[in-house]
């Protein structure tokens, strides 16, 4: 596939505008679609390309598709319409060959059944989620989880390579689904593990930014004391573009695969209660991050640095 293809792009949010920025650096032909115009048209004002007027006009034009929206609902409602939303609907313009690559945290079982729906109708689907967050897909460093039949992988993968840095085909359609909520219990895991040490290190009168500097350099690290703590908790900015409601809906699909598949997995269970307990105290539109927030609560003590301290300019220096 040669990047003069013309690509369609649904859901241009805060990773949908630099992955669509990079299909457009790599020269494909790309119109875009959201369900905000003025967002779109704010893309194509800064980066070029075209706006769809409707999501037909996008199936219309576009060979292969890429949607990135928050789940499974949202998906369906675009590709068949139904759920009260819009009457317009991709479908009514996709034609047999054409292809969808599913890039959003998307349910597995659900992107089996869609699939199979689109393949009567003669036309591919390939799951292909993200891990790495804004900053990654600004750098298009995303890591890709695909998963379809390997000839449709194999046609989109030239699209792929020009979003992410590392393309993994993980196996039948929905498998990349299934990878990126595991991969997401494991990351939550990660950072609940590290902010529960780090309370309870506070509490014993170690500071958070030594704390960090040790775990990073021993077997304790993972990506959230690396990537998350001084970046977004230590700086209290709480806002790494990724939200606790999508977080806590991966997780959900985790835990279900394991319940689907009769695996017992209290761990993960347990993970996913405490990340619900948070949203349902921080509210819609907290960042992921800000679930230590309700941890600092539970402790009633806080990694803010204290008055005066060197622990912030530290943390400034990082």
């Amino acid at each position: 596939m040669s990047g003069s293809a013309t690509l369609g792009f649904v859901g241009i949010g805060n990773m949908g505008v630099p992955m669509a920025a990079h299909l457009l650096a790599a020269g494909y032909d790309l119109i875009v679609y959201d369900v905000r115009p003025e967002v779109a048209q704010a893309f194509v004002d800064g980066h070029g390309g075209r706006r769809a007027d409707s999501l037909a006009d996008l199936a219309e034009s576009a060979s292969i598709i890429i949607t990135m929206l928050p789940n499974s609902d949202i998906v369906e409602q675009v590709v068949f319409g139904g759920g009260g939303g819009s009457k317009d609907r991709l479908i009514d313009a996709l034609t047999p060959g054409k292809t969808i690559i599913d890039m959003s945290s998307s349910a597995p079982t659900r992107t089996v059944a869609l699939g199979a729906k689109l393949a009567d109708l003669g036309i591919e689907l390939v799951d292909a989620p993200v891990s790495g967050g804004v900053k990654r897909a600004e750098d298009g460093t995303l890591t890709i989880m695909a998963g379809g039949r390997p000839e449709a992988v194999a046609r989109c993968r030239p699209v792929l390579e020009a979003i992410g840095e590392r393309i993994f085909e993980t196996g039948a359609l929905g498998s990349g689904h299934a990878m990126k909520a595991l991969n997401n219990m494991v990351s939550a895991a990660g950072l609940i593990a590290a902010a529960e040490a780090l309370l309870i290190g506070r509490r014993f009168g170690l500071e958070p930014d030594v704390m960090i500097d040790v775990l990073n350099a021993s077997t304790g690290r993972n990506n959230s004391t690396e990537k998350k703590f001084r970046q977004f908790v230590l700086s209290r900015s709480f806002a790494s573009g990724f939200s606790l409601d999508l977080m806590l809906k991966d997780l959900t699909t985790a835990v279900k695969l394991g319940h689907d598949t009769d695996t017992p997995a209290p761990l993960s269970s347990l993970c996913r209660e405490l990340w619900a307990a948070a949203d349902s105290q921080l509210g819609e539109g907290a960042d992921h991050t800000a679930v230590v927030r309700w941890l600092e609560a539970l402790a009633e003590v806080s990694l803010e640095a204290l008055p005066n301290s060197d622990e912030g300019q530290a943390s400034e220096a990082s």
